[in-house]
């Protein structure tokens, strides 16, 4: 063991001794190689009044040196990982050292050439800094030895700003990051041929191709936080090409705590090739209208109520619920809220929609203003496969919960829904199309506004396709695809989200909230491209293998209805269906059926789709009914009421 291990070994305070001595000695070692140089490299040479004169000044300057030393916290910085502002205060230090020194030759009248004083600076600041830098050199250079001789990933860093800097530093610092920086692009003309941290910025994005190829580049980083959705895309089309796995730095506003670490990379996820902004909502507008209520969300524990809860929070409101049959999902979201969101008055519920009982009592205690009904059972082949347990969960389910919010006063409801539940061919769009007419028929029952958001699917939601893939990927294949033309519209749960809070203000009652999601996409594309960028070829390195469409799954999704219109709301990526009317009164009577066959166990299939597809021209709503005061309570889960005509009063 050498004998800086052996002082790195030491006490803090042992360590500080140590430094000190040697500054001690390089101080003086600076006055005499001063006078020795001045005088032609002759000891002999120099006058002897010029040595006894700093003999003389020798314990003042020493002492005026180090606590100069002591003041800019030579003494206390971490020098392994010292940098320009270390750098800076060691210069500051010793230019005053210098310039006290000669005021204090002055003051005593011992002569001196002017010479010393430039030369001890220059000799100063050498041996203060030796020392300091060297462990940051040596071990600089000892990870460089590494990174050759173990043959580590060759990294291309995209983008040379303030994020790249950072993250460049990082890479070449931290000894567990298995990888070394060889090239920087940056699309700035006034950056190309110039050096970041010693690595050269070669051009722009055009010449990653080319630069990843030269280079035998492994993995591409993308460090451009404050790029657009759009500009980021652009990349990424081009760094797919360079079988290169490729990570990402997440956008500018999931950097808000103003640091920019390596471990905030992360693998490039297919909303990045998406390419589409941002959907941008009113927030000042949504904060305003759920600020100081009491607000409940079914299935809050899920992907989408998570969300909401969270985004929710931010509002202030009185009073947030949280209602899901799942304890473990339930936890997470609330010891999150609690963490993040330390004034929030929050309510955490296990309770199951399918539970009369249990709804009431919740409603009745809490009176909530405003219910976010995200509770569901969402995956079409598991539904498939358990037809009445969709029917349960999502149609009576729902029936439970639009009534109690009904005979509680709620003011608004917002059903989040799915665009299969337009001319489904499924057991589990069909269900989400029976509760969208649930609610649309319970708006004219109770004084409640009853709203429906409908969209597509949503990227990185529980057993959505993007998880799936990825964890394909990673096992080596093959990554699976039902059908190599199949299509689908998507969304960030962020931006789902917001546009289910933005229906909540807009809302008058009975109106089917639609986004406008732009271009679908091609699934067979998304896997061939999430594959690329994680650094393998298609059909080379990992399989895609088509398993067909499954029960009930369509190529192609649909976010209208043949008989809804569409009328563009303020936000202009938010649209409104016209709801189609139809004879509640009948409506209600064939849930009464449906509910039958689920409670006796037979098959809902038929009458499913027949409640969907029945003609519903020239119907009148709901309104002008009542629920009788006799209630059919089967099990204490499924409840569905008569309905009897009010009586009308001649005017």
């Amino acid at each position: 063991m050498g004998i800086l291990q052996r002082i790195a070994q030491l006490s803090s305070c042992v360590k500080k001794a140590i430094i000190i001595a040697y500054d001690v000695l390089v101080i003086q070692l600076a006055a005499f190689l001063a006078l020795w140089i001045r005088f032609e490299f002759s000891a002999t040479a120099i006058p002897s009044i010029y040595t006894n004169n700093y003999i003389r000044y020798a314990i003042i300057n020493t002492v005026v040196t180090i606590a100069l030393f002591v003041l800019f916290k030579l003494y206390g910085s971490l020098w392994l990982f010292a940098g320009s502002a270390e750098l800076l205060n060691i210069l500051s230090a010793c230019a005053l050292s210098a310039a006290l020194a000669v005021i204090g030759f002055s003051l005593f009248s011992f002569e001196m050439p002017r010479s010393f004083f430039v030369l001890y600076f220059g000799f100063l600041l050498a041996g203060a800094t030796g020392i300091r830098v060297y462990y940051r050199l040596r071990r600089h250079l000892h990870r460089r030895f590494h990174l050759w001789a173990s043959r580590a990933k060759r990294i291309m860093l995209i983008g040379a700003g303030e994020a790249g800097n950072l993250i460049l530093k990082e890479i070449m610092d931290n000894e567990s990051i298995d990888g070394n920086v060889v090239c920087c692009v940056d699309d700035d003309p006034g950056k190309k041929g110039k050096y970041l941290c010693g690595v050269k910025i070669i051009g722009g994005k055009h010449l990653i191709p080319e630069a990843a190829r030269k280079n035998r580049i492994d993995e591409i980083v993308v460090a451009i936080p404050s790029a657009s959705p759009k500009e980021v895309s652009e990349i990424l089309e081009i760094c797919k090409h360079t079988g290169c796995k490729t990570k990402i730095l997440p956008g500018i506003y999931k950097l808000m705590d103003g640091e920019t670490k390596f471990a905030q990379l992360r693998d490039v996820q297919i909303e990045d090739l998406l390419g589409r902004e941002p959907i941008k909502v009113n927030s000042d507008e949504i904060t305003e209208y759920n600020k100081g209520k009491v607000i409940l969300v079914t299935g809050g524990g899920g992907s989408i109520g998570s969300e909401l809860c969270r985004q929710l929070a931010r509002s202030d409101p009185k009073l947030l619920i949280i209602v899901d049959i799942y304890e473990n999902n339930a936890f997470d979201i609330q010891q999150e809220l609690l963490r993040d969101f330390p004034e929030l008055s929050l309510e955490v519920l296990i309770a199951s929609i399918r539970d009369v009982s249990r709804m009431r009592e919740i409603f009745e205690q809490y009176h909530p203003d405003i219910v976010y009904h995200a509770a569901a059972h969402k995956h079409v082949p598991l539904m498939e496969q358990s037809p009445n347990e969709a029917i349960k969960n999502n149609v009576f389910g729902t029936l439970n919960v639009v009534r109690a919010a009904g005979e509680n006063g709620v003011k608004r409801f917002v059903l989040i829904s799915s665009d299969k539940a337009v001319n489904p061919t499924n057991i589990m769009g069909a269900s989400k199309r029976i509760c969208e007419m649930i609610v649309q028929m319970m708006n004219g029952v109770y004084q409640t506004e009853y709203v429906v958001v409908r969209f597509g699917n949503v990227l990185g939601s529980n057993g959505s396709v993007i998880p799936h893939f990825i964890k394909q990927i990673a096992t080596g294949g093959p990554v699976t695809v039902t059908h190599k033309d199949i299509i689908r519209y998507f969304m960030t749960i962020r931006e789902a989200v917001s546009l289910v809070l933005q229906a909540g203000v807009y809302a008058d009652g009975g109106e089917v909230f639609i986004l406008d999601m732009g271009e679908p996409v091609r699934i067979d594309d998304l896997a061939r491209n999430l594959i690329r960028l994680y650094g393998f070829v298609p059909d080379v390195d990992i399989d895609i293998v088509y398993t067909g469409l499954r029960p009930g799954e369509k190529l192609f999704e649909e976010i209208l209805l043949t008989a809804e219109g569409l009328r563009m709301t303020n936000n202009k990526l938010i649209y409104v269906a016209n709801p189609i009317e139809f004879d509640g009164v009948v409506f209600y009577d064939e849930l009464e059926e449906l509910r039958r066959l689920v409670v006796s166990n037979e098959d809902v299939r038929q009458k499913t789709f027949e409640i969907i597809n029945k003609p519903r021209l020239d119907a009148a709503c709901v309104e002008g009914y009542i629920f009788d005061g006799e209630e059919d309570i089967l099990n204490n889960q499924y409840e569905v009421g008569k309905l009897k005509h009010k009586e009308l009063i001649p005017t």
